[in-house]
Order: structure tokens, then C-alpha cells, then sequence
């Protein structure tokens, strides 16, 4: 692999990691403050709906459409030209984004009832959990607009990204997690509702998000007067490639939501369980998935644009091996130590045992889709570097529609735990058909020594979790300990599990070389 695709890696994964340990940090200050009850629920559905809008702007779509086409302009080698793209495409962009933030802010309570149903129902029949959809439809004023700070900033992290300044766009996610817990610790008190507090926790997060990249655009040279271009050549390839992209790329989001509309027909707390677990499920997902779609997507542009098969089918093997080494034993840790993670990381304050117990649950759900979910972050790039939407759209659409299904199948017999297993499902369904595109079309095919290592990575990862379950405390014993003996016990079994995952991997042949290759960045 070259030395800078590597490095770019690392510098992503340090910047998501931090992230991440800051990520966790907020979610147990939520926890503590809310636990899973109304004010949760009502917290949680407020912030999902302007996130799903988030990463289908700033992790999906539109920077799998307008990557391919900067990087085809910036190897044009007319920085005029560049500038004026830029310009043109954050002047559209702005402008779009900005009224779609109006709409959402004054159209709250009918987000509130379309994606809350459950509480709208309730609310219509004057029953207690009517209150959450009127609460919902109050917050989404104020955590909606988000999302225009968020897609501003995605767009400048993309430009970033695009010439190799992976750092900035890779911290900016610590602001908003310092903005939340910053509102939690000195604004709850000042609100009947503390779930407001966080709100406006998320509001000054997007900002700040937005206002640390300019600088670093202006370093670059490529901070610049945006401009409506609506139909600029350019600005018509990406929305050519964004449009049909908005449905490939958002399947998991909207999964996300269809469960949450769901999740309103149950139990209070359900919307919580599931956020919690899928929480713990997104650390490992963005600190390794995510971060080596973020470097892969460009590589992969610039080795398409350049014509060179041979270094695109290699950098997309060392992607697929990359999530595979991460991501199996990852899922396995999930599994094995769910309930263990979420006593120790949530367990106080309004957070109990018991909703630490349904959560894992649904974790343990969530981790066999954990694999799948990464796989999706490396393969669709396989398409959208090659400037193919169609084709990750075409498929998007069946899975949504199979999880739709396999949600009113697993539901009824399982409850919210079944609308987990539904979004595992569907997006093994998504990945097992991206990869068979790949392969029909000769783009891509998993070498033999990536299937070699997958065989190794399955059997070391088994092993792992029989020494894991081997050594593990009871529950009880979890529940009754401080928070220090937790996070102590927690690291011992997370050393534990890496050593004895290591150490199987090395006895079964696994190398460093097992990992390299002549990869082009």
C-alpha cells in the first residue's frame, strides 16, 4: 500500500478515534441525564431525523457524487476553473440545503407525526405518550437547522479531503460532541425539560463544526464567494450522479428511521434501547469503516481517472481486507461483551440495569450487520469513483424494501430487538449484492489471499470469544461493581480478546505482508 494512503488512514482513524471516546463520553452524560424514558425517546427522535438528513448530504450522497467530479476538475490543472466549480457548487448547495432547513423548522410537527406515529396516534387520542410528539415536534426547531451548518461543512470537508487535508474534516465531529456535553453540564438545570439543554448543545455544535473549517479553506486557497449554478456543466454532473445516489447510499438511514417510526408503536424506551446499542455499534463502524471509505473514495477517483485497472482493483482489495481484519472481530466483541459495554459505559444516573440489559439485546442484533454495514462504506465507492449510481441505487431500493418486510416479519415475535435484526439483514443483503455487481462487471474480485485471510480472521475471532465467555463475570457481578473495577475489568477482557486474536492470527500465517500489496494512491 503507499506510504500516503496509509497515512491518510491513520490520520482519519486518530481524528475518528478521539471522536468517538468523546462520542461515548456524550452518550453516557445523555444517559445520565435522561436514562431511557420519555425525555429520551424525545431527545433522541429530535436528533436522528436532522442526522439521517446529515449523512445522506455529508457522508452519503453528495460526497459520493461530488468527489469523482472535483477530482476530475481539479486533474484538469485549471485552478480558475476549480475555484468556480467550488463556488458555484457551495452557492447551490447553501441555497437548497438553506431552504430545506425553513421548511423543516416550520413543518416540524408534521416530521414529528410522519416519523412519530406511534405519538401521534396517542397525541390524537389524548393519551399520556401524546406528550413526546408534542415535545418532538417543539425540539426538531431546534435541532433541525443542523443540518444547513453540517451539509456547509461537509461540503468544506470534501473539498479538503479531496486534496489529500484528510485532519480537519476528520475533527470537526469533536466540536459538536464538546458542544453537547458543554450544554448538558451547565444548561439542564435551566430547562424543564433537559432534553432542550442538549438540543441546543447540537444547534452550537453544527456552527462550530462549520466555522473551524474556514479557516483551513483559506489556507488552501480555495475559499471563495459562492454563486447559484444550478446549470453549470459541472454542477448537472453531480446532481446526475447525486439524484438517483440519495436512495443507494441512505439505505441504512432510512432503515434507521423506519425502525424509529416503528419503535413509536412500542414501549417507552424502545427508540432509547436502540439508539444506546446502535451507539456502541457506530464506534467501531466510524472509526474503521467510515475512515477507510473516507480515504478510498478519492483514491479510487484518481486511479479511474487515470485509467489504472490494476491500482483500483488492488486499493479496493486492501479496503476489503482492511474492514474484514477490523470488523469481524469487532462484531465479536459486540456480542460476547454487550452487556458488559453498556453497564459499564451508561449504568448510573437515570440509566439502569435494566435498560442496560434490553439494550444489549438489541447490540448483540446490531453486531452481526457490523461487518456488512462496513463492507457497504468500501464497496459503493467501487461504483461512485466510477461515477455509476444506478447500480448501488437499483439495489438500495430492494434492501429498504426487504427491511420494511423483515420488519413486520420480526417485530411481532421479538419486539424491538426484531426491528435491529431487520437492519442487520438488510444490510448483509446490501453488501452481499454490491459485491456481486463488482464481480459480474470484472471491477472487482476478492483475491485468494484476501479470502485466506478472511478464513483466519473467522476462525481467530472464534477463538477469541470462546476465552472471552471463558473468563467473563456474571452479569450480577457487573451490576454490583464501581465505575473504576468496570472500566478496569472491561479493559482486561478487551486485552485479553486483541491478545488472544493476535496471537491466533499469527499462528495460523498471518503476516504484515498479508495486508500489502502494489497499491496505488
Amino acid at each position: 500500500m503507499s506510504r500516503n494512503l496509509l497515512k491518510s488512514g491513520v490520520i482519519v482513524s486518530v481524528m475518528t478515534f478521539i471522536s468517538r471516546i468523546l462520542g461515548l463520553v456524550r452518550d453516557a452524560v445523555v444517559a445520565n441525564l435522561l436514562g431511557a424514558g420519555v425525555n429520551a425517546d424525545v431527545f433522541l427522535f429530535a436528533n436522528r431525523i436532522p442526522n439521517f438528513l446529515r449523512r445522506l448530504f455529508v457522508e452519503g450522497a453528495f460526497s459520493q457524487a461530488f468527489i469523482p467530479v472535483l477530482t476530475d476538475v481539479k486533474n484538469a490543472g485549471d485552478d480558475a476553473h476549480l475555484r468556480q466549480f467550488i463556488a458555484k457548487i457551495s452557492g447551490t448547495l447553501g441555497v437548497i440545503v438553506t431552504l430545506v432547513t425553513v421548511v423543516g423548522v416550520i413543518g416540524s410537527p408534521l416530521l414529528a407525526a410522519l416519523f412519530g406515529s406511534g405519538w401521534f396516534v396517542d397525541y390524537l387520542h389524548d393519551k399520556p405518550d401524546g406528550e413526546k410528539f408534542e415535545l418532538a415536534a417543539l425540539m426538531l426547531k431546534i435541532t433541525f437547522p443542523y443540518l444547513l451548518f453540517i451539509s456547509l461543512a461537509g461540503l468544506a470537508g470534501a473539498i479538503l479531503n479531496t486534496l489529500n487535508k484528510f485532519g480537519a474534516a476528520a475533527f470537526t465531529p469533536v466540536l459538536l460532541n464538546v458542544a453537547i456535553i458543554t450544554s448538558a453540564l451547565l444548561f439542564a438545570d435551566h430547562f424543564a425539560q433537559p432534553g432542550f439543554a442538549l438540543a441546543w448543545g447540537v444547534f452550537i455544535g453544527g456552527v462550530l463544526q462549520l466555522l473551524f473549517l474556514i479557516p483551513f479553506l483559506l489556507k488552501a486557497k480555495v475559499l471563495v464567494k459562492p454563486t447559484w449554478g444550478w446549470s453549470d456543466p459541472d454542477i448537472k454532473k453531480v446532481r446526475t450522479l447525486m439524484i438517483p445516489a440519495l436512495f443507494g447510499v441512505s439505505v441504512g438511514q432510512l432503515n434507521l428511521l423506519l425502525d424509529t417510526m416503528i419503535a413509536s408503536f412500542l414501549a417507552t424506551g424502545s427508540i432509547s434501547w436502540l439508539y444506546y446499542s446502535d451507539r456502541l455499534l457506530e464506534f467501531p463502524l466510524g472509526l474503521f469503516g467510515i475512515a477507510i471509505a473516507t480515504v478510498i473514495l478519492p483514491t479510487l477517483s484518481r486511479n479511474h481517472v487515470s485509467k489504472d485497472d490494476n491500482a483500483f482493483r488492488n486499493n479496493m482489495d486492501w479496503a476489503v481486507k482492511m474492514v474484514c481484519v477490523l470488523g469481524i472481530p469487532a462484531a465479536t466483541g459486540l456480542f460476547v461483551l454487550a452487556e458488559p459495554m453498556l453497564l459499564t459505559i451508561f449504568q448510573r444516573g437515570a440509566f439502569s440495569p435494566a435498560d442496560a440489559n434490553y439494550a444489549a439485546h438489541s447490540l448483540m442484533a446490531y453486531s452481526f450487520g457490523l461487518l456488512s454495514f462496513m463492507l457497504v462504506k468500501v464497496l459503493a465507492p467501487g461504483f461512485y469513483s466510477r461515477q455509476d449510481t444506478k447500480t448501488p441505487v437499483k439495489f438500495g431500493i430492494w434492501c429498504m424494501a426487504a427491511n420494511m418486510l423483515f420488519n413486520l416479519i420480526l417485530v411481532w415475535p421479538f419486539d424491538y430487538v426484531g426491528l435491529a435484526m431487520a437492519t442487520s439483514l438488510s444490510a448483509t443483503m446490501n453488501a452481499g449484492l454490491l459485491y456481486w455487481a463488482l464481480r459480474k462487471k470484472g471491477v472487482y474480485i476478492a483475491s485468494r489471499s484476501t479470502v485466506r485471510l478472511v478464513v483466519n480472521i473467522v476462525v481467530s475471532s472464534g477463538v477469541m470469544a470462546g476465552a472471552l465467555l471463558w473468563v467473563c463475570p456474571a452479569v450480577s457481578e457487573w451490576i454490583n461493581l464501581d465505575l473504576i473495577s468496570k472500566i478496569w475489568r472491561l479493559t482486561e477482557l478487551l486485552v485479553l480478546g486483541m491478545v488472544s486474536f493476535v496471537l491466533c492470527m499469527v499462528i495460523l500465517g498471518t503476516r504484515k505482508a498479508s495486508f500489502s500489496g502494489p497499491l496505488s494512491s
